[in-house]
């Protein structure tokens, strides 16, 4: 009874790699439809994936990190149970509040908007801009 019960479970490497999928696609403002008919499968594969549900083969993992424009490793980034030699500095507990942050209409948004603006120098004024407005909100 237990391993049926554990293969109902998605494995929670299954679920961070589909999280990040959708993450990324999101970013891109893709659907998942449009990943989909990249990869020649079906919306609902694309969300089977990102629920974890379905775990992504290493082919179609490369051909999604193609399509999306990032590396594999970008799937497994703070992924659980996953090491790296130096901590990303991006989670509170075990939950990377980025990944959920982005994964909001707002930081979308804001992901987005900041993506389009290519002046350099205008995107560390922004980022000074939102760390004084954070210390000032911390006071």
């Amino acid at each position: 009874m237990i391993e049926k019960e554990n293969k109902k479970r998605p494995n929670p490497t299954d679920i961070h790699v589909g999280s990040r999928i959708r993450m990324r696609r999101n970013m891109l403002g893709m659907s998942q439809e449009k990943l989909g008919e990249h990869l020649g499968i079906t919306f609902q594969q694309i969300q089977k994936y990102e629920k974890g549900t379905n775990r992504v083969g290493a082919s179609r993992l490369q051909a999604i990190a193609s399509i999306l424009d990032v590396p594999v490793s970008f799937f497994f980034a703070d992924a659980p149970g996953v090491e790296t030699a130096q901590p990303s500095g991006m989670s509170e507990g075990k939950t990377p509040f980025v990944v959920d942050f982005i994964n909001t209409g707002e930081g979308l948004q804001l992901n987005r908007a900041f993506a389009r603006i290519s002046d350099p120098k205008i995107r560390r004024r922004i980022i000074d801009l939102v760390k004084a407005l954070a210390a000032e909100d911390s006071e």
